[in-house]
């Protein structure tokens, strides 16, 4: 069966060419300049020679260009790689160099760390979006406008269903970052069964400030407004005075957030913003605090907030809440259509419901990922008998909602993004007075929970926190590095020389 998600586009284009499909600072596209202006990229690519299943890497913030370029990219046949636009350069080439993209779109104040990581992964061409105040094109790169020269042709490449559109980066559990495959159709059937979920309309504004480039906000945001022909304000940052003025002004009635946006925008909030048009909030990425919804929907009256969860590899909804009356909080809901969710023990055997019965979660459906890109160990690991693995454990009640109480591996979730312990171990490892390493998730009412690190120094060696959290710094994303160092003598082992992570938690 052949089927493209750039579809989605042309269909809401056809329905209504002239209304707003994003606004994003002081400008707005409607619907039919962005499939004219997508269509030009398409084109474009295609001219400087790439082939049907080519990868594309795009690293921006959430810019008008952002949906140029992904519809541009499934128009014309290719794979999009969204790329977190904060990664530093020798993280951006190993990103290049495992999904083999041909070409890296990146934003012009990021453009020096885009242009290192494309000449370490062997000279990638880059074209560099500007923004006010950055509008020259640095050396050895392409203005993005050409990409724009093209003739729009209007063609959509009659991709096949099961195809690959995106390859999702994440960090996952274990090893090194993974791309998730996920295809036409499982990110189709995800806008839409999540847009029924949310009740979205064709009059609704939704703010789009969860970054593009994380599976939440592409697949539950990006194409939930395209697929039902709403309109998105784009954020590029995540400020509450920017966000709450946004939402004023184009009097947005859906906000999707991670629990520490709605934290923030708790605190933040005056009554100098009107925001009387908001009537739903979609939380994802992590739990979030019984308490924190019952003071929004006091503080903000009319306003439900409506808990979901998903991950990269299930094209982002897999459980909801579907409505106030139907909700439980504390619960990340019932799956969703057409998934299956189980709770298992380690024999993958199906856990009763109840407390007493914590097992991992495992899911499979129309949503579940093609596999990991070039890496069948990692998929045979993750996906056992047709039912994908989580590593999130949890248990599910007598009416089939589902509670997540801890993560199987290490994984730290840091204001909604996924921070993988190893990593910043790695990078530890490599300072030149560090013996010893371990990172662990501290609890932490803002962020969900922040990065601790735990060192231990080589005999006469010397270093302070700061001193270490500055190396770090420079080296991976700011999201990333640890913000609190602790010195150890030794960290605790093992018999099997494991560092016990447990004991440091403690």
């Amino acid at each position: 069966m052949t089927f493209n998600l750039a579809t989605i586009l042309r269909e809401s284009r056809y329905a209504h060419p002239g209304k707003p499909l994003c606004h994003s600072q002081d400008r707005t596209l409607t619907y039919e300049q962005v499939d004219e202006d997508s269509g030009r990229v398409a084109a474009a690519l295609l001219a400087l020679g790439l082939e049907r299943g080519d990868r594309v890497a795009v690293q921006l913030p959430n810019l008008p260009e952002f949906l140029l370029c992904y519809f541009g990219i499934l128009k014309a046949g290719l794979i999009m790689v969204p790329l977190n636009p904060l990664l530093k350069g020798h993280e951006i080439a190993y990103h290049l160099q495992d999904s083999g993209s041909r070409i890296l779109v990146a934003c012009a104040p990021l453009a020096a760390e885009a242009v290192a990581g494309a000449q370490e992964a062997g000279g990638i061409p880059v074209y560099v979006v500007g923004v006010p105040g950055f509008d020259e094109t640095p050396a050895g790169t392409h203005p993005f406008a050409e990409l724009l020269n093209a003739t729009d042709t209007g063609d959509i490449a009659p991709t096949n269903a099961d195809d690959t559109a995106v390859v999702l980066y994440t960090s996952g559990t274990t090893g090194k970052p993974k791309g998730a495959e996920l295809t036409h159709f499982q990110l189709f059937m995800n806008c839409t069964v999540s847009g029924e979920l949310f009740g979205i309309r064709e009059d609704d504004v939704i703010l789009a400030v969860l970054p593009l480039f994380h599976v939440f906000g592409l697949s539950s945001v990006l194409n939930v407004v395209v697929r039902y022909g709403g309109t998105m304000a784009l954020v590029p940052r995540f400020e509450t005075t920017p966000v709450l003025d946004t939402m004023e002004k184009h009097r947005c009635t859906i906000f999707s957030g991670v629990p520490t946006m709605f934290f923030a925008l708790l605190h933040a909030y005056t009554s100098e913003h009107d925001l009387s048009a908001l009537r739903v909030g979609c939380s994802g990425g992590a739990a979030i605090p019984g308490e924190v919804i019952r003071a929004f929907e006091e503080k903000f009256p009319g306003v439900v907030i409506l808990e979901g969860y998903g991950l990269s590899e299930s094209a982002s909804t897999t459980t909801f809440n579907i409505s106030a009356e139907q909700r439980k909080v504390g619960s990340i809901g019932k799956a969703v259509w057409g998934i299956e969710t189980r709770v298992v023990d380690d024999a993958d055997r199906t856990l009763p419901p109840g407390p007493e019965h914590v097992g991992e979660i495992v899911i499979r459906g129309h949503n579940m990922m093609k596999g990991y890109w070039n890496n069948p160990e990692a998929t045979a690991e993750a996906v056992r008998d047709g039912w994908f693995h989580t590593g999130d454990l949890g248990y599910a009640d007598e009416d089939g909602y589902f509670y997540i109480v801890d993560r199987k591996k290490d994984l730290v979730i840091r204001g909604g993004f996924n921070v993988y312990p190893r990593e910043v171990e790695e990078v530890l490892y490599t300072h030149p007075a560090i013996a010893e390493a371990a990172v662990i998730g501290r609890a932490d009412e803002r962020l969900g929970e922040e990065v601790v690190a735990y060192v231990a120094l080589k005999a006469g060696a010397q270093a302070d926190e700061q001193d270490v959290i500055a190396f770090c710094k420079d080296r991976m994303a700011a999201y990333k590095y640890p913000r609190e160092v602790k010195f150890l003598s030794a960290l605790p082992i093992g018999p099997t020389g494991k560092i016990l992570k447990k004991e440091l938690r403690t």
